[in-house]
């Protein structure tokens, strides 16, 4: 027995309400139909032709991702183009979509993150809403178990997340306690994070130039990579669908990192 598309909706809301997505945004259901049926739920951080040839061998109803893959307006669908392609690709075999991007890196991705961490006093890194009750926004600050050498700090993301190599600008043997961690792109985090006084960020997408100018502002930075970081999504919420929805089958995309350091 299955549950309309409509109803696995406000699930995925009732956790990561679109309210809290950017206005840059495309989050939601992007392609399908809210009124049909769905039995199987396929999850990936990413739609690419490969996950979408998956969906279809598993004969899922839905895919639900991370990052949108229909982004930009969109003003034609044809074969002509890849994105055109996966969609019509999508719609034929009858395949619902629904992406839950900055929505879940707000409320869903940044304690994730920080769990993984085990970081204890936590506060947001960038507030985007605020009211009376609470503030809630991108990343989290918080103290690790232990204080650590930069160096044992960047071991220690590695297993955590279960990353082969990461990053690191600052000196390796500085003692690091109080850290932020913003999984994604961190780059327009460093400010928040010097104003915070946490001793090293740890993100994804940090070019030469802003490494180099963070470490000279007092902050170190542990470069897990885009992927390295927000991978936790598809195991967070295959979780999170199995309890709420435990009726449904839900699978894990296989996908890995994007590319490879030679």
């Amino acid at each position: 027995m299955g549950m309309k598309c409509k109803e696995i909706m406000d699930k995925l809301e009732e956790l990561s309400p679109v309210s809290y997505a950017c206005s840059w945004d495309n989050v939601g259901l992007l392609l399908g139909d809210k009124e049909k049926e769905v039995k199987k739920i396929l999850v990936t951080l990413d739609v690419t032709d490969d996950v979408i040839d998956q969906a279809i061998r598993l004969g899922v109803d839905m895919i639900l991702s991370h990052h949108p893959m229909i982004f930009k307006g969109v003003r034609k669908v044809t074969a002509d183009d890849f994105t055109g392609r996966r969609i019509l690709k999508m719609a034929q075999h009858g395949i619902c979509y629904y992406a839950s991007h900055t929505n879940f890196d707000v409320m869903g991705m940044a304690d994730a993150a920080a769990d993984e961490l085990a970081l204890s006093n936590r506060e947001v890194l960038q507030i985007t809403f605020e009211d009376e009750i609470a503030k809630e926004g991108f990343g989290r600050i918080g103290e690790l178990p232990e204080t650590l050498s930069l160096a044992d700090a960047a071991q220690y993301v590695k297993q955590v997340f279960g990353i082969d190599r990461v990053k690191v600008f600052g000196n390796l043997d500085e003692e690091v306690k109080r850290v932020a961690i913003s999984p994604g792109s961190g780059k327009s985090m460093i400010q928040d994070a010097i104003k915070s006084n946490v001793e090293v960020l740890i993100t994804g997408d940090i070019d030469h130039h802003d490494g180099l100018d963070a470490v000279l502002q007092g902050l170190s930075i542990i470069d897990a990579g885009h992927f390295g970081l927000e991978k936790i999504f598809v195991p967070f919420m295959e979780q999170y669908l199995r309890r709420e929805v435990p009726e449904m089958k839900v699978y894990r995309a296989r996908q890995n990192c994007p590319f490879e350091v030679l």
